[in-house]
């Protein structure tokens, strides 16, 4: 079908529900419609309930991305970014947006989403009173918590209120949290729920001032200082964010003549009472109920896409559930906890362990149920509420959970997984049915959560839905994810695993390949390609100057010391220190390219520049020109260091507290060259901006006004995960030193091909912090044992040494010379 034949379609609204209306449209009949979005943010559709983990810092906005740009092109979609609609002409059906733009419609879906209330307090207008409602909300607070010493208030003891009051004190501010009621989240717990959840929330820095009403927002010279409390209380603090509610965004329906109540009337189909126009979302008010959780809008947009392709279905409305995204507060909700005549409850409370669970029952079957502590079988309970099943006959074991349950009537707890509709929801997050799940695990022989994960973005979210998936998993991919029992083993070579291979090889004195293998009972003669880079690695790392490196027992980037690319060419990635280079460097890169007619040139991530397209041939002498420009090999294809990634930091920037470039290149002189069991990314941002991305490196440094900040365990490639702070240190020859012994602990410890991230959660950050933070004697020995490794290790592959650098600078240790650590 041409474009000129189709409908057009356009969308206002960028977010989940708009953007998730149009996925379920491509999904049923992709050719029906030219769709144009119109997007009030500068962004791309992302995950908006995810916000709260941005806060917190435990996610990074990339990571929350729901549809990349690649989408919107792949699918024709035109996308208006920083757009607002202005006004509707539903008589000439036209659209009309900020500068200038009108596009005509044959259908046209309002996904306004909804506006943050503002209480109409005095003071209300001044700088530093903020709303927690998109990703520029959330970047306020962000920057306001670089305030050494920051204070904030938060207005609102419910569910966004929480948890903006977690991540502003994540971020390092004290934070406090003001409610009208006496208990939190009265919408959606009972009042023995809320004061565990008013204890463990003390415990992670938040304070909570209950049965409080806010009286006026006090400022100086234009910015809020305190906020004054009806009973005379006066909170000082840095910013106030207000959390207090949202209504539905209804202003352009309103001028366009549209039915309103509360929000765009709608009724089964998402039709307004313009017969062109839909609704969907928070904007969107059905048999008089708004909803404001993912999972209701989620099935709007399945029963509208249903209308707009010629399908019969209809929305008849959602009973919800509710969790609460604060890191280690397990809270779930669903339905009517509150009781009444005729109703029963079971409770359990555990006060050692912190549970406490709530289970309303009404002529036999649940009602409602809130879970503290202990909410994995919050979507069981949420299932047979919705089912309306008659759960009578399991009365005595509900309260227990499911496993319990269904194992003491001698049921496979599995049967009730394996009878879920392929329908039925499983991540309410991302919308993910069971039949997607199965089917993508089936399909593409996924045998982890990692690639359930990566391939449907199932419990890629907030987490809660992973035992489910995990269950999913199991039983559609059966032996082939069951866990071994003890350590996997090495390779099929043996039944060692890596941890028994490195014990046995320092405590026997192995010093060979073939010596371990003889050791260990190996069942293959040579190994095979995985055991040999692995046990080459480990001898290396155990001993330095004793074992020689086997060449042959090296992946082939390694053995030539270049990428190899699709095309059987190379790419070459000289070492850029600390990302700095010089007009000297980057003439001899421009020789280099022309003189050997390397076909492409690209920066790379990493604050480098790679030449693709070299042939094997030309190796030696690309290196030699690079070399006798004082350049030497960045190891872009090993298991060792790769990059430093800095900022300007406080040299250049008016937000820089160090001088991140200088501890980076620092930090890339000491560091490069040894190997490590996967390769290793570092990063210094010069202020918590975090310009720099330290907080998704394996290592990370962020600079602040009384020090630097050292995280560990961050990804930003197949897996992406946001680093942990282990520790904060005053000076820059402290932070050198912390991060060589992290890297020497992990070079002994690390599994060979396991990143940071992978040995960090395996052995645990408080294994690592009293190991290296907090054990003085015990870092200073790392410190010295990676010193002394660095006389051995690797120098760069095409030259006899780092030609073109004063040596004045570096401590003598042999070759490569390494900088002081100052």
């Amino acid at each position: 079908m041409q474009n000129e034949a189709r409908e057009k379609l356009i969308v206002i609204g960028n977010g989940m529900a708009g953007c998730r209306a149009v996925e379920e449209v491509l999904k049923r009949d992709p050719d029906r419609y030219e769709i144009v979005i119109f997007g009030a943010e500068p962004h791309v559709n992302y995950n908006r309930i995810m916000l709260s983990p941005v806060l917190a810092g435990e996610k990074r906005f990339a990571e929350i991305i729901l549809n990349d740009q690649a989408w919107y092109t792949d699918n024709n979609i035109t996308l208006h970014t920083s757009c607002a609609v202005t006004a509707i002409d539903t008589a000439t059906r036209t659209v009309f947006a900020e500068g200038g733009v009108a596009e005509r419609y044959d259908r046209l879906i309002l996904a306004t989403g909804s506006d943050a209330v503002r209480l109409p307090l005095p003071g209300a207008d001044l700088q530093g009173v903020i709303t927690f409602r998109d990703l520029s909300d959330v970047e306020a607070m962000v920057k306001a918590s670089a305030i050494d010493g920051g204070r904030a208030v938060v207005i609102g003891g419910g569910l966004l209120g929480l948890e903006a009051a977690y991540g502003l004190a994540r971020r390092g501010m004290k934070a406090t949290v003001v409610h009208l009621l006496d208990i939190l989240m009265e919408r959606q717990v009972d009042a023995s729920a809320s004061h565990l959840l008013t204890e463990a929330l003390k415990e992670r820095g938040v304070e909570t001032v209950l049965g409080a009403q806010s009286e006026e927002i006090v400022g100086r010279d234009g910015h809020v200082t305190a906020l004054q409390l009806k009973d005379g209380r006066t909170l000082p603090c840095d910013i106030v964010v207000m959390a207090v509610g949202i209504r539905p965004n209804v202003r352009l329906a309103k001028v366009s003549g549209l039915a309103i109540a509360r929000g765009i009337v709608v009724d089964d189909t998402m039709r307004t009472s313009d017969p062109a126009v839909f609704a969907v979302g928070e904007c969107a008010e059905h048999r008089g109920q708004c909803y404001g959780l993912v999972a209701p809008i989620w099935e709007m947009c399945r029963a509208l896409a249903g209308t707009l392709t010629g399908g019969d279905e209809t929305y008849a409305g959602s009973v919800v559930s509710t969790r609460l995204k604060v890191s280690g507060v397990d809270v779930f909700s669903a339905g009517r906890f509150a009781g009444g005549d005729g109703c029963e409850d079971i409770v359990y409370r555990d006060a050692g362990r912190g549970v406490y669970k709530r289970i309303v029952l009404e002529n036999g079957r649940i009602a409602g149920t809130v879970l503290f502590g202990d909410a994995v079988d919050g979507s069981w309970y949420f299932d047979l509420m919705r089912a309306g099943a008659d759960v009578s006959d399991i009365r005595e074991t509900l309260v227990f959970g499911q496993a319990a349950t269904e194992g003491l009537r001698g049921l496979d707890p599995s049967a009730a997984v394996a009878a879920m509709a392929d329908d039925a929801e499983v991540c309410g997050c991302n919308g993910i049915c069971k039949g997607a799940i199965t089917t993508a695990i089936t399909a593409k022989k996924l045998t982890s959560l990692d690639s359930v994960r990566a391939v449907t973005k199932a419990s890629a979210s907030c987490g809660t839905c992973t035992p489910l998936v995990e269950k999913l998993l199991r039983l559609t991919a059966g032996d082939s994810v069951l866990e071994h029992k003890g350590p996997k083993p090495l390779c099929p070579c043996t039944h060692c695993g890596h941890g028994l291979v490195r014990k046995r090889i320092v405590e026997q004195g192995l010093q060979s390949i073939p010596a371990v293998m003889q050791a260990m009972e190996w069942t293959t003669p040579d190994g095979c390609a995985s055991c040999r880079p692995a046990l080459n690695y480990y001898l290396l790392c155990a001993w330095p100057g004793l074992y020689r490196d086997d060449a042959q027992s090296r992946f082939v980037n390694e053995r030539v010391h270049a990428n190899i690319q699709k095309d059987g060419t190379y790419s070459v990635v000289p070492r850029m220190w600390g990302g700095m280079t010089s007009s000297k460097e980057l003439r001899a890169i421009a020789d280099v390219v022309d003189r050997f007619n390397i076909p492409a040139v690209k920066v790379t991530g990493g604050q480098r520049i790679d030449l693709l397209g070299v042939h094997k041939e030309q190796l030696p002498a690309v290196w030699a020109e690079l070399n006798a420009a004082g350049m030497v090999s960045g190891h872009a294809y090993g298991k060792a260091l790769r990059t430093v990634k800095t900022c300007v930091g406080s040299e250049w920037c008016r937000f820089g507290t160090q001088d991140s470039t200088g501890l980076g290149v620092k930090l890339e002189r000491l560091l490069w060259g040894s190997w490590t069991p996967a390769k290793v990314k570092l990063a210094v941002s010069g202020c918590p901006r975090n310009c720099a991305e330290a907080t998704c490196k394996d290592i990370g440094v962020v600079c602040v006004d009384s020090g630097y900040e050292i995280h560990i365990g961050g990804a930003a490639g197949l897996h992406i995960k946001g680093t942990e702070l282990l520790t904060k240190v005053r000076g820059e020859r402290d932070t050198i030193e912390m991060i060589a012994a992290i890297l020497q602990l992990y070079r002994e410890e690390g599994f060979y091909l396991e990143r940071v991230y992978k040995w960090m959660d395996r052995v645990g950050i408080a294994s690592i912090a009293a190991r290296v933070a907090d054990d003085a004697a015990g870092r200073n020995a790392l410190f010295e044992r990676f010193m002394e490794a660095q006389r051995f290790s690797q120098d760069d592959p095409w030259a006899a040494r780092a030609a073109g650098h004063d040596a004045s600078e570096f401590q003598g240790l042999g070759a490569p010379l390494r900088v002081a650590a100052e």
